[in-house]
Formats: C-alpha cells, sequence, structure tokens
C-alpha cells in the first residue's frame, strides 16, 4: 500500500486493533511456551502412579515421555491437531487426561466450532472405548456414571473454552475491520468535500474569468487583441466544463464556509454550553478560499469534540500567519469528571482533519499534555503566489 495519507491512517487504525487483540500477550511463542510448561507441570503430578502402574515405565521415563507430549502444544497454533492425536495415544498408554484437556482447547481456539465438536466427539468415542477394554484405572472410572461424570465433561468444557475463545477472536477482528472501514469512509468523505470546495471556489473564478475576457473582447471589438481575449474567454469556459466535468458536483450541497463562518461556528459552540474565544489575525483573511475552508473543518471538528468530551470547558481557536506558514490551534482543559453518559462518537473524525490538511501539504497534531487537549494544524500558507 503506497504511503498516502489514507494508506497511513488505515495502518495506524490497524496498529491499535493490532495492540487491543494481542493484550498482555506480547508474543504468541511465549503464551505457546507457558501452556507447554503448565501441562507438563500438572502431568508431572501424575508421575509416581505412572512408575508404580504396570507399564514398564520408570519415574525418570515417564517424566521424558510427559514431556514430549507437552512439547507438541509448541506447534497448537499451526498444527492443533499433533498434540490432539498424541493426547489420545497417552490417553490409551499412559491414561493420562491432562494433555487431552490443552489439545481440545488449542483445536477449538485455533480451528473453531467445527473442528472442536469434532474433536470432542473424538474423543469421548476413544475414551469410552477404552472405557470398555480391560486395563482401565481402577479410580478414574470405573463405573459409567464415573465416566459420564468426569471424563466427558472434561473434553466438553475444554472444547467449549476454545470455542469461546476463537469467536471472541472473530468478534475482535470485526471491530477491527469495522474501523477501518470506517477511517477509509471519513478519509474518503473529506476528499469528496475538498473536491466540491475546490469546484465551487476555482468554478466561480474560471466565470469571472470568462465574463471579464467577454467584456474586455467586447471593448476591444475590431482592434489587434479582440482576438485574444476571445480566446481567454473560450479557454476559461473550456476548463470550467472540465472541472465540472471531473468533479460531481452536487446542487443540494452548499460549500464550506471560509474564516467568515468561525464566528458561527463558536455561537454554537457557546449555546452547547463551552465559551469559545478567538484570536485571527488580520493576514488569514488573506488566504485563498481553499485553504480558509481547510482552517473551518478543523475548527468545527475541534469545537465538536470539545463538546462531546469536555462539555462546559472553553475553548481557545488562534489562528496565526508566521513565516510562511498558517498554524491553527484549538485548546480546552480536560473535564475533571467524564461525562455521565458517553459520547455518541464514530472516531473517525481526526482523520477526517488529518486527510483535509495533508491534502494540502500541511501537518496535524492532536493529544493531551498537562491537563490541556490541543489541536495544531499547520499548512503552507501561500500568500503572494
Amino acid at each position: 500500500m503506497p504511503f498516502t495519507p489514507a494508506a497511513l491512517a488505515l495502518r495506524r487504525v490497524s496498529a491499535a486493533g493490532r495492540r487491543r487483540a494481542e493484550g498482555w500477550a506480547a508474543s504468541p511463542r511465549a503464551v505457546d511456551v507457558i501452556t507447554a510448561l503448565s501441562c507438563l507441570s500438572l502431568m508431572v503430578l501424575d508421575v509416581p502412579g505412572l512408575a508404580e502402574a504396570d507399564n514398564s515405565l520408570s519415574g525418570l521415563t515417564a517424566t521424558l515421555v510427559l514431556a514430549a507430549g507437552a512439547a507438541t502444544l509448541l506447534a497448537r497454533r499451526r498444527l492443533p491437531w499433533l498434540p490432539y492425536l498424541v493426547a489420545l495415544v497417552l490417553l490409551g498408554w499412559l491414561h493420562e487426561l491432562t494433555l487431552i484437556q490443552f489439545a481440545l482447547y488449542s483445536l477449538g481456539r485455533f480451528r473453531g466450532r467445527t473442528a472442536g465438536v469434532l474433536a470432542t466427539v473424538g474423543y469421548v468415542v476413544c475414551a469410552y472405548t477404552l472405557f470398555n477394554l480391560p486395563g482401565w484405572p481402577e479410580h478414574r472410572a470405573d463405573t459409567l456414571s464415573e465416566f459420564l461424570s468426569l471424563v466427558v465433561p472434561i473434553g466438553v468444557l475444554a472444547s467449549g473454552v476454545g470455542i469461546a475463545a476463537y469467536r471472541q477472536d472473530l468478534v475482535a477482528a470485526l471491530e477491527d475491520q469495522r474501523a477501518e472501514t470506517a477511517a477509509l469512509q471519513a478519509v474518503q468523505d473529506e476528499r469528496t468535500s475538498v473536491a466540491r470546495d475546490v469546484h465551487d471556489l476555482v468554478g466561480r473564478e474560471l466565470t469571472v474569468l470568462a465574463v471579464r475576457a467577454e467584456v474586455l473582447a467586447a471593448r476591444a471589438r475590431g482592434a489587434a487583441h479582440q482576438k485574444d481575449f476571445d480566446e481567454l474567454a473560450d479557454t476559461a469556459r473550456r476548463a470550467h466544463h472540465m472541472l465540472n466535468e471531473t468533479i460531481v458536483h452536487r446542487a443540494d450541497e452548499r460549500a464550506t464556509p471560509g474564516l467568515e463562518g468561525l464566528r458561527a461556528l463558536a455561537g454554537e459552540s457557546e449555546r452547547m454550553g463551552s465559551p469559545v474565544t478567538m484570536d485571527i489575525a488580520d493576514q488569514a483573511y488573506r488566504l485563498s478560499p481553499l485553504r480558509q475552508t481547510a482552517v473551518y473543518r478543523v475548527v468545527q471538528e475541534c469545537l465538536t469534540n470539545a463538546a462531546k468530551h469536555a462539555p462546559g470547558e472553553p475553548v481557545t481557536v488562534t489562528i496565526s500567519l508566521r513565516d510562511g506558514r498558517l498554524r491553527a490551534a484549538a485548546r480546552n482543559a480536560l473535564p475533571a469528571l467524564a461525562p455521565p453518559t458517553a459520547p455518541v462518537s464514530s472516531g473517525t473524525g481526526t482523520f477526517s482533519m488529518r486527510e483535509r490538511v495533508e491534502s494540502m501539504g500541511g501537518t496535524l497534531t492532536a493529544g493531551a499534555r498537562d491537563g490541556m487537549y490541543e489541536v495544531v494544524a499547520l499548512l503552507p500558507a501561500g500568500l503572494g503566489r
């Protein structure tokens, strides 16, 4: 994926999703090692009994066999059927029930419901067959009721827990996918908004140019420059037509206001309970209309977020120009207490702001520091071009 603003936005969402999905487990390999060691430590408790049983194993050899069986859990993500088959062998040979629990959990956890159910059925059938053969341990399940109350629940519970974890992973993956889709949609919507603003603002200038060229052509009728003015007017009309063909303009949607619309935004914010202080440099009004709409969008999103997440807190908006750079900043104090009800938010506003600013060669930063939340957008001023 190329390093466009949209791609970078999606990378940020994907990284956040991966961190949430992994949780405390920084390394799946480390989890597998801990799982194998846990299984071995439980099976080692049975070694004295295995050494006494008539199975031709000593305490040392029984430990080595159990260790080899537990080691198969290291492959439980890629080959979950391997520890399962080994567990069935140990079940028939040493009457060991510990490994089968870990194996059934792993199958449900990494292969889902179908594999988990099939493995559980296979385990129950195998265990019941062994139950009916001579040599089953007397104190494990010497009656059918004990078999049904001990051997069967062990497998069903282990597999059920694994399947539940598998479903939870699917839910987390779906949430991540929805977040990526929402981020992509936010970026696409902002690009569409930018395109419409370009259409309205540039189209208006092209119309003025065409009309002005026609007026000059009429005044220069019969003169040497009349043809040049006519060609200029025709070029402006063709450019406007190409703009209409390239960018789909919906007449029912208004163009984004410029800096003149910020006072109205401040009034809306104050009516919602968040007073706004604005400091706008006089030079900012000389910015191009497209840059003014970018500033308007950033301030609009900042005031909306402040009303949602810090209701009642005053907001300071500063728009200044220095060294050929436009700086638009919005600051508000973080609330001492969380809002009584969680705000309704899609979580994509920052992506929209960043897409708008980066599409014009600028940068946007947002974050909390020293009890304040600040959003800063830096853009080339473009004055004098």
